[in-house]
């Protein structure tokens, strides 16, 4: 059975023999998972560093661990960013949970003119936290020792901004004459961006404005996907390509 992944501080993981896995982590450990002793856990703080753990007492809301060796994880290279467009209802969060579980670094919501949902006022605060909620759980899910950062809502003069600077930039659009699967080289190391825009399309205004920050328009194939699977397609499609899903982390 795949060895279940909790989060904590880093200073509750290191200079230890044993830890305390309490709150809602630890509630979830031993009420839900119903971890026992003897039972392996691993613990991480979300950026690379992990504390392979035994359990040793289990409790009601909360596990105490042995502590059997720590591990730190170098960042992920290239770093892949998905600027991704605003879906309509749920499919944000499908987006956030499947572009987290392929190994995406960074998600940044993006209100691009046609995007049906709008983010204003106090439902842009409940909704960054539904993605980022999303995000920590599908890390947990997929073993990730690395959680994604899930940005700020962007506008599209931010958006351009991230473009400028990055060392690949990348727009899904049906103007691309290449598919992203013929781009070559890929770099290995620096900031991949890629932009996913909503079910109504670019407008010619953005388009423009992308590609003068430097992002190449490229297509995946034939098909055309939701704006909320689009995206992962696509950081599937560049992450075969590079040494990331080639090797082991460390």
């Amino acid at each position: 059975m795949t060895v279940p992944v909790f989060l904590v501080e880093r200073a509750r993981l290191v200079d230890t023999a044993r830890v305390r896995l309490d709150g809602a982590e630890g509630r979830h450990a031993a009420t839900v998972r119903r971890l026992q002793p003897g039972e392996r856990i691993d613990l991480t703080d979300g950026a690379g560093f992990v504390a392979e753990c035994r359990v040793a007492v289990a409790e009601r809301n909360a596990l105490d661990l042995d502590v059997i060796a720590c591990r730190v994880h170098s960042a992920p290279q290239p770093r892949l960013t998905v600027v991704q467009a605003l879906p309509k209802g749920e499919r944000g969060e499908l987006a956030v949970e499947l572009l987290t579980e392929v190994g995406v670094d960074a998600i940044v919501p993006w209100s691009a003119a046609r995007c049906v949902t709008v983010w204003r006022a106090e439902r842009a605060v409940k909704s960054l936290a539904r993605w980022r909620s999303t995000a920590r759980e599908a890390a947990k899910q997929a073993r990730r020792v690395w959680l994604p950062d899930v940005t700020e809502l962007a506008d599209s003069a931010q958006v351009a901004a991230r473009l400028k600077t990055a060392t690949l930039g990348l727009l899904l659009h049906e103007s691309g004459n290449r598919p992203i699967a013929s781009l070559a080289p890929l770099p290995v190391s620096g900031d991949v961006v890629l932009v996913v825009g909503p079910e109504g399309g670019i407008t010619d205004a953005e388009l423009a404005l992308f590609t003068a920050s430097g992002a190449r328009p490229c297509r995946l194939g034939p098909t055309v996907l939701r704006t909320s699977t689009a995206g992962v397609a696509a950081a599937a499609v560049l992450l075969s390509r590079t040494a990331r899903w080639g090797s082991v982390p460390g």
